[in-house]
C-alpha cells in the first residue's frame, strides 16, 4: 500500500519564547515491511535542523532557534510504501540488545492487577510465548475500552488498566508492562495508522508494541485495533515507553502560556499518482 502522510503541530506562545529546542522522532526507516519514498521536515521559523540518530537507532531531527518565537510550525511530509508481514518485523535496525526491552519504567510499571492479568495468561499458555503475546492481546481488547479522548500523557499502564480505557499509548504500556511480567522482551513503537474507514483526517498519529518471540524474532501486536501491524501501519520509532519514542520531546526558556494544535491526514494518493511515480523510480 502507498501511504501518504502531512503532519503538522503547531505550539503557540502567548509570550515570547526563546532557546526553543525540539527533538523530532518523525521520520521512518525503511526495512523489509515498508519502504520510504520520501520524507520532508520543515520548520518554522528559520534555525538549525540537524539529523540523527538516538540509541535505539531512530532517525532524529534535533531543530534549535536562539531568537523569540511566538509559534513554532514543525510539518512532516512524505510517503511511505508498505507490505503485509503478518506483523512479523525484519530487516529492521537493532541497536540494544534484546533483554533492555525486558526494563520497566514509570509509565509501563506494572501492579497487582496488572501482574494478576499477567498470571492468568501464563497459567493458560504455559511456556508458549506468541500463544501467550495473542491471549494478552485478545484479553486487553475484552478489559479496555480504545477511547479517543485523551487522558494525561503521563498516565501509567497501572492507572490506564485500573479505568478500563486509553488512547492507543495507554493500552499499549499495558501490554508492554504485562509482556514484561511474562519475561518478553517488548517495546512501544509509534508511528501511523492508515484507517480503513476512509476517514483521513485524525487527531494524532498512532502506537502500538513489539514483542520478541523465541525463534521468530519480533512481531508487532496493535491492542487498541485488537490486531497484528498490516500495511496500514507505518513504523517510526521505538523505546522503552512513548517518552523514549515520542514525536516530539522539546524544552524552551519563557514563552508563557503554551498552545497545541496537531493536524494529520494519512490516506493514499490517487492510483494515477502511484503508477506514474512506480514508472519514473524504474
Amino acid at each position: 500500500m502507498r501511504i501518504r502522510i502531512a503532519h503538522e503541530t503547531r505550539y503557540s506562545y502567548d509570550k515570547p519564547a526563546r532557546g526553543v529546542l525540539q527533538i523530532l522522532r518523525m521520520t521512518p526507516r525503511d526495512h523489509d515491511g515498508q519502504h520510504v519514498v520520501s520524507w520532508r521536515v520543515e520548520p518554522q521559523p528559520d534555525g538549525r535542523l540537524r539529523p540523527g540518530e538516538d540509541s535505539y537507532g531512530n532517525i532524529c531531527h534535533a531543530f534549535e532557534t536562539d531568537e523569540p518565537v511566538s509559534a513554532l510550525v514543525l510539518t512532516v511530509t512524505g510517503e511511505v510504501e508498505t507490505h503485509d508481514m503478518a506483523g512479523l518485523v525484519r530487516g529492521s535496525l537493532e541497536r540494544v540488545p534484546d533483554d533492555f526491552y525486558l526494563r520497566a519504567t514509570p509509565l509501563t510499571e506494572s501492579d497487582d492487577a496488572i501482574r494478576g492479568f499477567a498470571a492468568a495468561i501464563s497459567r493458560d499458555c504455559g511456556t508458549d510465548t506468541l500463544a501467550a503475546l495473542h491471549r494478552l492481546l485478545v484479553g486487553l481488547n475484552e478489559r479496555m475500552v480504545f477511547d479517543t479522548n485523551p487522558t494525561d500523557s503521563g498516565t501509567t499502564a497501572a492507572e490506564a488498566f485500573r479505568m478500563g480505557r486509553g488512547v492507543c499509548q495507554d493500552l499499549s504500556h499495558v501490554f508492554l508492562s504485562a509482556a514484561r511480567q511474562l519475561g518478553i522482551p517488548a517495546r512501544y513503537v509509534s508511528g501511523y495508522f492508515h484507517r480503513a474507514d476512509g476517514v483521513s483526517d485524525q487527531e494524532a498519529g498512532h502506537a502500538w508494541a513489539e514483542a520478541k518471540v523465541p525463534g521468530i524474532g519480533w512481531i508487532g501486536f496493535d491492542p487498541a485495533n485488537g490486531i497484528s501491524p498490516t500495511d496500514a501501519h507505518v513504523r517510526v520509532a521505538v523505546g522503552l515507553d512513548y517518552l523514549a519514542a515520542a514525536p516530539i520531546r522539546g524544552s524552551r526558556r519563557g514563552g508563557g502560556r503554551e498552545t497545541l494544535d496537531v493536524r494529520l491526514r494519512v490516506d493514499t494518493p490517487p492510483a494515477r499518482q502511484q503508477q506514474g511515480q512506480g514508472q519514473r523510480q524504474g
